[in-house]
C-alpha cells in the first residue's frame, strides 16, 4: 500500500497531534523568556515587569521555516503543505530556592519534565527600565542560580529513587544492586554540583539514568537575549557568560537573540514588511530560524518530505534513524508493516523538476529496513498490515 492519497486522508488527525519536539524556556524572571516565547509562537504570554509574570505554564507552537518545503509545493502543487513543528513551553522564571518550593519553584520544575530539550534564556543587556531579580545584570551568576536549583531538584529525584532501589537491592536482587552502583554514581556527580548530561556513562548505564527524569540530563540551549546593537557580535556581558559561565561546557550550544527585536518582528503584518526591517537592522533572518537550527542540531535531528498532490509534508526524525523508523512517525502501522521506502534524494527533485522525471531518469531508489534516512529525503512507504 502506498503512503499518500487514502491513507493520508483517514489518518490526519493522528498526524496534526504528532508534535516531534519540544522545547521548555526556563530563566530567572524579567529575563525576557515570556517577550522571546510571544514572539516565537505569536502567542501573547503576559510580560510583565515584575517576577511571576507567567502564572501558568504556556504552550505555544513555532512552524519551522524551510525553503525546501516551499520549492517542493511549487513544483508538485498539492492541495495544502505541512511544515514540521516545534512545541514550546515558557515557565514562569525560576530564583534561588525555587528547589525548595520558593517563588513558584516546584510547579514549574515539573513542568520542566515534559520536554525533550531546555533553553535557558540569559539576561545579557542592561536596561534601567527593567529590574533584575538579584540587582544587577550578571549572567554567568544567573546561570548558576539555575543550574544549582535544576541540582538540587535532581539530587532530590535520584535520592528517592536510589531509596527505592536500595531495599531490592538488600535481599539480592542481581538488577537492583547494579542499578544501585549506577545510581550513587549519578547522585555523587550531582552532589559535586555537577550536570548529569556531563557524567560519562557506559551504554549499559545510560538506560537508568534516562529512567530517572532528571532536569540536568536534557540537552540544553543557552541564549543570550541582547540589546538590539549585540545581535551579530554579542557584547561584553555575552564575552563574560562565554568565559566564565561556559568554562566546562567548551561544547554548549549558545546563540545570541535580542527578544524585543523578535517581539517588533512578530508584530510586521506581511513577510515584505519583516524582511525590510531585518534589512535596516543588518540581519539576514529572524532569531527564531537561527533558534529552530541550534535545537536541531543541539538534539540531532533532520527533516524529510512526503510529496504528492494531496499533500507536501516536512517530518522530523532523528539522525541516523532508518526507514523502518521515519515511517513510524507518520503512523506506527507503517513502521509495523514496512516493506521498502521509495526515495529520491531533494537535490535530485529539484533539479529534474517532478517524480515522474526522476524515476524517468533512474535517480528513484528503492530501499529496504536498513536504509538510514538523509536530511532532505523525499520519500514514499510500502507496507502491508
Amino acid at each position: 500500500m502506498n503512503t499518500f492519497a487514502p491513507l493520508f486522508k483517514n489518518l490526519d488527525h493522528q498526524f496534526e497531534t504528532n508534535m516531534g519536539l519540544k522545547c521548555g524556556i526556563v530563566g530567572l524572571p524579567n529575563v525576557g523568556k515570556s517577550t522571546l516565547f510571544n514572539a516565537l509562537t505569536s502567542a501573547k504570554a503576559l510580560a510583565a515587569n515584575y517576577p511571576f509574570a507567567t502564572k501558568d505554564p504556556n504552550l505555544g507552537v513555532i512552524t519551522v521555516p524551510d525553503p525546501r518545503l516551499d520549492k517542493l509545493k511549487s513544483l508538485v502543487s498539492p492541495q495544502k503543505v505541512i511544515p514540521t513543528t516545534i512545541e514550546i513551553l515558557d515557565i514562569a522564571g525560576l530564583i534561588k530556592g525555587a528547589s525548595k518550593g520558593e517563588g513558584l519553584g516546584n510547579q514549574f520544575l515539573a513542568n520542566i519534565r515534559e520536554v525533550d530539550a531546555i533553553i535557558h534564556v540569559v539576561r545579557c543587556f542592561k536596561d534601567d527600565n527593567v529590574v533584575h531579580v538579584d540587582g544587577d545584570v550578571d549572567p554567568a551568576r544567573d546561570k548558576d542560580i539555575i543550574d544549582t536549583e535544576l541540582i538540587l531538584k535532581d539530587i532530590e529525584t535520584a535520592e528517592k529513587r536510589i531509596d527505592r532501589v536500595r531495599k531490592a537491592a538488600r535481599v539480592g536482587d542481581k538488577d537492583a544492586q547494579h542499578e544501585l552502583v549506577i545510581g550513587e554514581k549519578i547522585l555523587a556527580h550531582l552532589n559535586a554540583g555537577k550536570s548529569a548530561r556531563s557524567l560519562p556513562l557506559e551504554d549499559d548505564e545510560k538506560p537508568f539514568l534516562n529512567d530517572m527524569f532528571l532536569l540536568t540530563a536534557k540537552p540544553i540551549l543557552y541564549v543570550c537575549n541582547v540589546d538590539e546593537k549585540s545581535v551579530l557580535e554579542g557584547n561584553a556581558y555575552t564575552q563574560a557568560f562565554m568565559q566564565d559561565a561556559l568554562k566546562d561546557e567548551p561544547d554548549a550550544e549558545v546563540i545570541f537573540i535580542s527578544a524585543e527585536i523578535e517581539a517588533q518582528i512578530a508584530e510586521l503584518e506581511t513577510m515584505e514588511e519583516r524582511m525590510m526591517f531585518l534589512e535596516d537592522m543588518g540581519l539576514h533572518e529572524p532569531g527564531v530560524n537561527r533558534l529552530i537550527r541550534a535545537a536541531y542540531h543541539l538534539l540531532n535531528l533532520i527533516t524529510y518530505f512526503t510529496a504528492g498532490e494531496k499533500e507536501v509534508r516536512a517530518w522530523t526524525i532523528h539522525r541516523g534513524d532508518k526507514a523502518p523508523a521515519a515511517a513510524g512517525v507518520i503512523h506506527s502501522d507503517f513502521e509495523r508493516g514496512f516493506i521498502r521506502a521509495e526515495v529520491i534524494k531533494y537535490a535530485d527533485y529539484v533539479a529534474l523538476g517532478s517524480e515522474h522525471a526522476v524515476k524517468e531518469a533512474g535517480k528513484m531508489k528503492v530501499e529496504g529496513k536498513e536504509y538510514v534516512v538523509e536530511d532532505g529525503d523525499v520519500m514514499h512507504f510500502r507496507f502491508n498490515v
